[in-house]
């Protein structure tokens, strides 16, 4: 007899197939509203831009971040900034040359760390602030990669006041975002890896409990 008949014909495998239909179709529209409620939550200014916190951290990766925290620094608006996610060899003088406009004496106030992601921008930042003894950070990142970075801080830093400060890139489309296949793409594949993080950090936590 064809297996595939007698599969077709059993009641229990017609059951199970709804439920996993179903159980598939919840997981998608679940899904959806998350996608949705980050999209939306997505910050759209600077909160605190006059709050002055012990330190700045400038995590690498997109557009316009360094020359913000740079600005911040020359502000005031703190008496150090670190630099997390420098490639290996490039050193703060060959970092800050670029900006020829900078303020002198920003050269001694700027370190850097090497990580290759944001759980190790965390990291290395954590170990970084734990040795100038700062109570306060400004966390200067994308805006699309905010929640996620302060997910990570947050967990491994409870201790310390973060201060977001998002810079927005020009190329992201917040405006009917859905519409421009390039931020709609970056948008999910932000959301995703925040919901993978967002996991990773409550098995942890429930691990360390038991």
């Amino acid at each position: 007899m064809n297996p595939r008949r007698t599969f077709a014909m059993n009641p229990r495998g017609h059951r199970l197939a709804r439920r996993l239909a179903s159980g598939a179709g919840f997981a998608v529209l679940v899904w959806s509203i998350g996608l949705l409620w980050f999209a939306f939550s997505l910050p759209d200014s600077v909160a605190d831009p006059d709050f002055k916190t012990g330190a700045i951290v400038v995590l690498t990766g997109g557009s316009g971040r360094l020359g913000e925290g740079l600005a911040l620094l020359a502000a005031g608006r703190a008496e150090k900034l670190f630099v997390s996610g420098v490639y290996r060899g490039v050193d703060v003088k060959r970092l800050l040359a670029v900006f020829k406009d900078r303020p002198a004496g920003l050269e001694s106030r700027v370190s850097i760390g090497n990580a290759i992601d944001t759980i190790e921008n965390a990291a290395e930042t954590a170990v970084w602030v734990a040795a100038g003894g700062y109570k306060s950070l400004r966390l200067v990142t994308s805006d699309y990669h905010m929640a996620r970075s302060l997910l990570e801080f947050r967990h491994i830093m409870p201790g310390i006041t973060l201060v977001p400060h998002p810079v927005f890139p020009q190329h992201v489309k917040r405006k009917g975002w859905w519409r421009w296949p390039g931020t709609a793409s970056l948008i999910i594949g932000e959301y995703n890896k925040y919901l993978l993080a967002w996991m990773r950090i409550q098995i942890m936590r429930f691990t360390k409990v038991r």
